[in-house]
């Protein structure tokens, strides 16, 4: 009797353990809309695919929701003031994350929660790991010299936030159109970070899709031209 007891809790602590581990390495499955565009973050130990979906699809929702010339309605969306109106309105805490988030950025934000190496609860300035792969790969990789610099500089000694980093950022926001070590940096930590503050369930995901005509997007700096959703 005593055997067969033995027998049934061990049956059964394997059974526990295995359901356990199967739960936490469950992954997130999206559909990767991106593939088309280049692998531009070149560095070890990160999921440079996802990272890059993440960022692409942070681009289109800027894109999206501030791109469009409120002058003239009929200009075609720009990723430049794209990222003007963005940095800006995040350096000051003025976006509206609910409006502007797709169901596709969702999406890849729970593939990103898995990511352990992204995230650091205990950051009180973001919940960004500023130690991680990916943090290590924007230092070494930033294009400007003078961002570059400063970066590294607030990074050393652990002063590193959106608000002391966003003051030189907010003058050269162009250098994310080409930078894309420097635009992940603006898609992680002023993007999909804040998005652990918000109620994703109130989300709108019924929203229609901006029309915007990409193959019209003549700038050869904006990554996004004659892309179509």
């Amino acid at each position: 009797m005593k055997i067969k007891m033995k027998s049934i809790l061990k049956l059964t602590t394997v059974t526990l353990v295995l359901i356990l581990f199967n739960c936490k390495n469950e992954t997130v499955q999206i559909e990767y809309q991106y593939t088309d565009k280049p692998l531009s973050l070149s560095c070890n130990n990160l999921d440079a695919k996802l990272y890059l979906e993440a960022l692409y699809s942070f681009e289109d929702d800027i894109l999206n929701f501030y791109g469009k010339n409120r002058r003239n309605t009929n200009a075609t969306p720009s990723l430049t003031m794209a990222y003007n109106q963005f940095v800006r309105n995040a350096i000051s805490g003025r976006v509206p994350y609910q409006s502007v988030v797709s169901a596709h950025t969702i999406r890849v934000f729970e593939a990103l929660k898995q990511d352990k190496t992204l995230w650091d609860s205990e950051n009180t300035k973001s919940h960004l790991n500023y130690s991680s792969p990916l943090i290590d790969c924007i230092a070494n990789n930033i294009n400007d010299d003078n961002l570059k610099t400063t970066f590294n500089a607030l990074l050393s000694i652990n002063d590193l936030s959106p608000k002391l980093f966003g003051a030189p950022l907010t003058s050269k926001y162009r250098n994310a159109l080409n930078d894309k070590y420097l635009a992940s940096y603006i898609a992680f930590d002023l993007y999909y970070s804040k998005l652990f503050d918000i109620d994703l369930s109130m989300v709108n995901l019924e929203k229609p899709e901006a029309k915007v005509d990409f193959n019209n997007v003549p700038s050869q700096n904006d990554p996004h031209a004659g892309h179509n959703h």
